[in-house]
């Protein structure tokens, strides 16, 4: 009598035994921890370390000092100009950088690839650069009339600018992936055009409209090339944190400027986290309602 065998899964279908890639192929477990180890090696190098290093210059006067710099007049100040242009210009690009996508993908027009193309000019261009041109358009020898140097809205007008792609490139790839179909067979069942937008459309780019806010939100708290001229850092009127912060290096004050530094990076991830957070539950919503 032949004695029954209990099949070895991994001879019978070698897959099950062995780890395989997403391209179909065995993955070698090796090879993925040394993938690893040089991701995380890299990420040391060009993100943690400068952060860590930032961290021990701030706390290097003690916390006494940190608390001294981060609460002074200026500070206060810088911080309390920074965020408020930074909210305004944040809710400016959500609203236009929708629009401008939306057109992008929904619309046909002469010239469309043109004015795609230089949605991402921004990103080519270095910042103290987009600073001269405002400067040029809007100062007190504006040639089309309007005087910003200065102000707050010359300020927010340079932010906007230099955020304008982050809002329409994170929105346009998912609004290019949204079926028709449905917001089709909501005005066929009575739905106006704003009710289909917000009950159909919205939910699915409510995940990238955040991520993009993010980024916008990010993006205006820590720039400095683009606001030097135009801005003029006026304390208490356009002197963002920023203008504060190489202030303070001028100073020879180090420690301060490390310690406004952390106090940025802080509020920047603390709304990167809370931003994802939020979109990734109004995506699993939109998941479990698929």
């Amino acid at each position: 009598m032949t004695a029954l065998t209990t099949p070895d899964p991994g001879a019978v279908r070698p897959d099950l035994a062995r780890p395989r890639s997403s391209a179909g192929a065995p993955a070698a477990p090796g090879f993925t921890s040394l993938r690893i180890g040089v991701t995380t090696l890299w990420l040391s190098v060009i993100v943690l370390l400068p952060l860590a290093a930032i961290a021990w210059q701030a706390g290097g006067g003690g916390s006494q000092a940190f608390w001294l710099a981060v609460t002074s007049h200026a500070a206060v100040e810088s911080f309390r100009v920074t965020l408020t242009i930074s909210v305004a210009v944040t809710m400016f690009n959500v609203i236009f950088g929708l629009l401008t996508a939306w057109v992008l993908v929904r619309d046909d027009f002469v010239g469309k690839g043109l004015i795609d193309a230089i949605i991402d000019l921004p990103f080519a261009l270095p910042t103290i650069v987009t600073s001269l041109v405002m400067l040029a358009l809007y100062g007190k020898s504006s040639p089309v009339g309007i005087h910003l140097q200065h102000t707050p809205p010359g300020v927010a007008m340079a932010l906007a600018f230099v955020t304008l792609p982050l809002v329409v490139r994170a929105v346009q790839p998912v609004l290019l992936e949204i079926d028709p179909e449905a917001e089709e067979a909501a005005a066929s069942l009575g739905a106006t055009g704003p009710k289909v937008f917000t009950s159909v459309v919205l939910p699915s780019l409510l995940p990238a409209l955040l991520t993009g806010a993010g980024l916008t939100f990010s993006r205006c708290i820590g720039e400095f090339g683009s606001v030097v001229s135009i801005g003029g850092a006026v304390p208490g009127k356009t002197e963002v944190s920023s203008q504060w912060i190489r202030a303070l290096i001028e100073n020879d004050d180090r420690t301060g400027a490390a310690a406004i530094s952390i106090v940025l990076l802080s509020v920047s991830f603390s709304v990167l986290i809370l931003l994802r957070v939020v979109g990734g539950r109004a995506a699993r919503r939109e998941e479990k309602a698929a």
